[in-house]
């Protein structure tokens, strides 16, 4: 699928519909490239309305779905991926024809099915997911090159608009991010692997720890090696978020553990059998692995998620 490259700004009035640390970066990212951009939030908390529009991450912010502007261009969904039905399904009447839809979702195949089974036939949706964050959350977090040299993969459906697929990529394009097509099964495998297992152990491996420190739960804060600290960091990531991603992609993810599982168990044999030449072997090329993604994130453009289109 052949994309053109037009760096010029495809919407003039933004909705974006969640100001965490996604939701927050996209207005501070949008304001960054153009102060020409009417941008308008929507949060559930009037904490988190008053937080976006202190810190200045979009013009004008709301409770209500309903004060949505029925000129918007654009409507970003960054909120957990179990609300994103509902909140199309309030807001399709008052978007005008030929308003795209978007979104931040990490889990793709079930969003796009759900999605365009309401959507009107007048209003485009484009499935994104940027690559990006942190552990942190809220209205606070947010920061205006969370996206730059990072990969936003959008991953149409045979239903999406290839001229709304093309804005969409020169909107993340603007915000300093590197676009990739994929096919949404592909997309879901590969987060599966690299971003949801990693999750996965790391919320499992602190609840293993903390189960078992029955004298002192502290011995688990007061022994943690450094290893253990920075393997287990993404575990502060947001729980409503991560419960959603492995319910939506749980196909890919129970795909991808099998495989998991398989290899943890060579290691579980090799270590019970004394097998000095598996582990070696296994580290060695594990490492390899390691370097190489180490460079890949040095030189970004080397990074080959493999295409879908």
């Amino acid at each position: 699928m052949l994309l053109k490259n037009n760096m010029e700004n495809p919407f003039k009035k933004i909705a974006i519909i969640g100001l965490g640390l996604i939701g927050g970066s996209i207005g501070l990212a949008v304001k960054r490239f153009s102060n020409e951009i009417h941008l308008q939030g929507f949060a559930k908390s009037d904490l988190t309305v008053k937080a976006a529009l202190s810190r200045g991450l979009v013009s004008e912010a709301y409770l209500d779905l309903s004060q949505i502007n029925s000129d918007i261009d654009l409507v970003i969904l960054a909120t957990p991926l179990s609300s994103f039905a509902s909140i199309v399904k309030e807001i399709s009447p008052n978007l005008k024809d030929g308003c795209v839809i978007t979104d931040t979702g990490s889990a793709k195949s079930k969003v796009i099915i759900e999605i365009e089974d309401i959507l009107p036939e007048s209003v485009h949706f484009v499935p994104g997911h940027p690559i990006a964050g942190t552990e942190m959350s809220g209205p606070e977090a947010g920061f205006a090159d969370l996206f730059d040299n990072r990969w936003c993969v959008l991953t149409p459906s045979k239903r999406t608009n290839l001229d709304k697929l093309n804005d969409v990529k020169a909107f993340w394009e603007n915000l300093g991010a590197m676009v990739e097509i994929m096919d949404p099964e592909y997309h879901d495998k590969v987060l599966a692997i690299t971003s949801h297992i990693p999750h996965l152990i790391a919320y499992n491996i602190v609840g293993t720890a903390n189960d078992l420190a029955n004298v002192n739960k502290k011995e688990v804060v007061k022994y943690s090696a450094g290893g253990f600290r920075d393997f287990t960091r993404i575990a502060a990531s947001d729980p409503i978020m991560w419960r959603d991603i492995f319910i939506n992609n749980s196909d890919a993810v129970l795909e991808m553990l099998d495989y998991f599982s398989n290899d943890l168990d060579k290691l579980k044999s090799a270590i019970k059998d004394n097998d000095y030449e598996y582990l070696e072997n296994f580290f060695k090329k594990t490492r390899n692995v390691r370097k190489n993604i180490i460079e890949a994130g040095q030189d970004t453009q080397k990074v080959d998620f493999g295409r879908g289109d």
